[in-house]
């Protein structure tokens, strides 16, 4: 799971806390993902933590199977999921942000679906009108991924689907991730190693993430947030 980053978009809310670490309905953001993670039955969690990590750290060294790796610069989700090679070691693994609140039933369901399909990677999925602000995914009717865009130009998608910040992933995505080049952003991007598995071609699949759902990014989002988990625990 990585939590390393700040949450600007939080403003004033994270000049002293991380954006996981802010509360929901009397928790932090991160302990109600994590006790739905373990809900799902996954036991052990890497939490890759950067800004104020003592504070996380000290949140979560208690509880059973999580284990913390920092990463000392931010620069991309490929970079820090970098940091879990030695983790997930040999074995497939699920990918998610510490930000993003979903039900149980979307991990089980999203391993599941790599599993069964035998694929390199799964990239669970929301419909909205225009994906511009994540990532536009392109599948056919099977599901089956032909291209993902990172933020792509407003106006611009022929696709509904937007990457909902969960993934699941076979081992084989770690040498991709050594392939991976910077960003116009200036950062390594984990969809821009989807895509060169995609390019190999690897098989690639989306799952239509069902229920509860919530990027939280912004003040407003803690209250839809609390509402979120108050409906579906």
């Amino acid at each position: 799971m990585l939590a390393a980053g700040r949450g600007t978009r939080m403003g004033t809310l994270t000049e002293e806390l991380p954006k996981p670490m802010l509360e929901v309905d009397g928790r932090p953001l991160l302990e109600h993902i994590i006790r739905r993670l373990q809900r799902a039955g996954i036991a052990e969690i890497l939490l890759v933590v950067g800004y104020r990590r003592e504070l996380i750290e000290a949140h979560f060294q208690s509880f059973p199977g999580l284990s913390f790796v920092p990463q000392e610069v931010v620069n991309g989700t490929a970079a820090a999921v970098s940091l879990g090679r030695s983790f997930a070691a040999d074995e497939p693994f699920l990918l998610t942000f510490g930000d993003i609140i979903t039900g149980a039933e979307n991990y089980r369901g999203i391993g599941d679906t790599l599993l069964a399909h035998h694929a390199s990677a799964v990239v669970g999925v929301k419909y909205v009108e225009d994906p511009w602000q994540g990532a536009a995914v392109y599948a056919d009717s099977g599901g089956i991924v032909s291209k993902i865009i990172e933020k792509p130009v407003p106006g611009t998608s022929t696709t509904h689907w937007n990457s909902a910040g969960l993934y699941a992933f076979a081992p084989v995505v770690f040498g991709e991730i050594d392939r991976v080049p910077k960003s116009p952003r200036g950062e390594y991007e984990i969809t821009a190693a989807i895509a060169q598995l995609i390019e190999r071609p690897q098989p690639v699949c989306m799952f239509d993430m069902r229920g509860a759902w919530r990027d939280v990014g912004r003040p407003d989002d803690l209250d839809i947030a609390a509402r979120i988990l108050a409906d579906s625990d």
